[in-house]
């Protein structure tokens, strides 16, 4: 038996994948962040199915629970929301279960960032705009940055910008991006997207803050920030362009 670590994507029982789908019909035992995560998700698994909200959980206390399944035969799923890939101590977890002798698997999942792209219906890459996508996150109140990932070292490439667990701390980044991207670029909030609490705020750095403020968002956010997401004025990319089915006889 094995812990699977799922990613639960954004939050709406139809974009999880289907691996992701079959691996929760067959999990006797779920846990899951409840804060942001679609109940109808937990559908997919059996009826009798153990459900566990780790919200007030710690990961020694999760991964006791981990263990104690498998310890009785039990298939694991351990729902990640959005992708495991970022920010969903997969590492922390999968490190431990490793000390114990616990086999685990990984099943990706539809990130935050790109469900809210989705939603707008924007690429957030645009050919000599910027071709750079930033994954990163706010400081204050989390584990410190690493030398070097300060929030203006990445700003002044230009590259569209995916901030994750940075909703509460809007009137500071906003101030620090405006200095690079300037005061009217355009910035998106994704609250809970895919799920019925949606929630998608359009501004600019200095409009966003009151924005978020209004609507009272504390978490569940992702906030994408740059030129892309506003900027029709842009190159037809080489990959398609007629320029190069001339050059190449494709």
């Amino acid at each position: 038996m094995t812990v699977h670590f799922i990613g639960a994507g954004p939050g709406a029982a139809d974009l999880l994948t289907l691996r992701a789908v079959n691996l929760l019909e067959r999990s006797s035992v779920c846990l899951f962040a409840g804060t942001y995560l679609d109940a109808a998700v937990l559908a997919h698994l059996p009826a009798d199915a153990e459900r566990i909200d780790t919200q007030r959980l710690d990961l020694d206390d999760i991964t006791r629970l981990m263990v104690e399944a498998h310890a009785r035969g039990a298939d694991v799923a351990r729902l990640c929301s959005g992708d495991p890939s970022i920010y969903s101590a997969l590492a922390e977890q999968t490190r431990r279960l490793d000390a114990l002798g616990v086999p685990w698997e990984v099943c990706p999942g539809v990130p935050a960032y790109a469900a809210t792209a989705a939603v707008i219906g924007r690429e957030l890459t645009a050919p000599e705009v910027t071709q750079s996508l930033v994954l990163t996150r706010a400081q204050r109140d989390s584990t410190k940055m690493p030398p070097g990932e300060e929030l203006a070292n990445f700003a002044r490439t230009g590259a569209t910008l995916a901030l994750h667990l940075a909703i509460r701390h809007t009137d500071r980044l906003c101030a620090e991006l405006a200095e690079h991207y300037g005061p009217e670029c355009p910035v998106v909030v994704g609250y809970r997207v895919s799920t019925p609490e949606q929630l998608v705020l359009r501004g600019t750095l200095t409009s966003m803050p009151a924005l978020v403020a209004d609507a009272g968002l504390r978490q569940a956010a992702v906030i994408l920030v740059g030129p892309a997401l506003a900027n029709d004025d842009f190159v037809e990319s080489h990959l398609y362009s007629a320029c190069r089915e001339r050059l190449t006889g494709d």
